[in-house]
């Protein structure tokens, strides 16, 4: 058994369910120590996050990612119990397996060897892990990243081990993601009897037009790394269950998943006017979850692109889509941020599982890139 199965069994043994991280952090901070890293656990709130560094000079190259898991579901309908590792027919089983504890042992065993061959290399390698990426992240990578922007602790480029490839390991690397910004909107109207429609105001009938010039909007076109921003209706409830009854509110959940060439500011106030412009009595409330980044270029995009090319023997595509990463948190600091993880197919699914060959490429492409940056 490879060193890189070994610790990701070890890892996908430990039920981390967020924000739980069930000594997966201490296993990893074992490692790094004796490699002369210094882990600093930074915890907050219910949450365990550390930040680890070798080396006291610049540039920094940060592995980052978190070690919390999505809760398994019925563990009936699992082949075999999700937090006792499993292998049949080539895979990794168990929750955890590419989102992302295989990442997180792929990078650890990287480091070990890079190391162990340059041990006076350029620069400094650092690692920022959390246990609230699957949960809120209002205490894991936000804050640790606070942390170090008060103390003047800079990253140069990170390294995202979320699962960004498709079809084969590394066919896509994530160098940006979308803006993820909510809201929940409260029409206002009266509540009263069907038969006698003139002494209510049904919101449901005010609010669909305004809905429906919504959902129609064209928000921006997008551009050469982003789709255009979407708008999605996730939930409308009114009403009180009865047929008889004119409801006297309703809720509105809704999102934007938006790029680059708008601000959620701007989103804000274009739907603000179409509300105003419906004469609609209402309450809002926007929740951010994070602004669009991206990474167009530079050093770190660079190698990439090359230690894929000399570990796998193919070229990677580059993308922005999918949903949020602690990514966003990370490239405001300045730093340069890639996502490069396992197959995607199966994560958050009953039956999760990685490759087991891929979690021995994806350690020897991280130690590539270690190389072609560090020395």
């Amino acid at each position: 058994m490879s060193a890189t199965l070994e610790l990701a069994m070890a890892l996908i043994s430990r039920p981390s369910v967020t924000p739980e991280d069930a000594g997966c952090q201490a296993l990893m901070m074992d490692r790094l120590s004796a490699l002369g890293f210094d882990p600093e656990p930074l915890n907050f709130g219910d949450t365990q996050n550390f930040w680890a560094r070798r080396g006291r000079q610049g540039p920094v190259f940060c592995f980052a990612g978190h070690t919390d898991v999505v809760p398994p579901g019925p563990e009936d309908a699992w082949h075999s119990p999700p937090f006792e590792p499993s292998i049949r027919d080539g895979q990794l089983y168990g929750r955890g397996a590419a989102d992302m504890k295989g990442s997180l042992a792929a990078m650890i065993t990287a480091t070990e060897a890079f190391v162990s061959k340059h041990p006076d290399h350029k620069g400094s390698i650092a690692y920022l892990i959390t246990s609230d990426e699957e949960g809120p992240a209002t205490h894991g990578t936000v804050k640790v990243v606070e942390t170090l922007e008060q103390r003047g602790e800079k990253m140069d480029w990170c390294l995202v081990g979320e699962p960004s490839s498709t079809q084969r390991l590394a066919d896509v690397v994530k160098n940006g993601r979308r803006g993820s910004h909510g809201c929940r909107l409260r029409v206002k109207g009266i509540q009263g009897h069907v038969a006698y429609p003139h002494l209510a105001r049904n919101p449901v009938h005010e609010a669909l037009p305004a809905l429906a010039e919504l959902v129609a909007e064209e928000w921006d076109q997008g551009n050469e790394f982003f789709p255009p921003t979407t708008f999605q209706i996730s939930n409308i409830h009114a009403g009180t269950g009865a047929t008889n009854v004119i409801p006297g509110t309703l809720e509105v959940l809704f999102n934007f998943r938006f790029s680059t060439e708008t601000t959620h500011q701007a989103l804000e106030q274009r739907v603000e006017e179409i509300l105003n412009r419906h004469d609609l009595d209402y309450d809002i409330e926007w929740t951010l979850s994070g602004p669009p980044f991206l990474t167009p270029g530079g050093a770190l995009l660079d190698a990439a692109r090359q230690a894929i090319r000399d570990i796998m023997g193919y070229a990677t595509e580059l993308s922005t889509s999918g949903g949020t990463s602690d990514g966003r948190f990370i490239a405001p600091t300045g730093a340069q941020v890639l996502e490069l993880g396992p197959l995607n197919a199966t994560i958050h699914k009953v039956n999760e599982c990685v490759g087991v060959e891929d979690l021995e490429h994806l350690s020897r492409i991280y130690e590539r890139l270690l190389e072609l940056l560090l020395t």
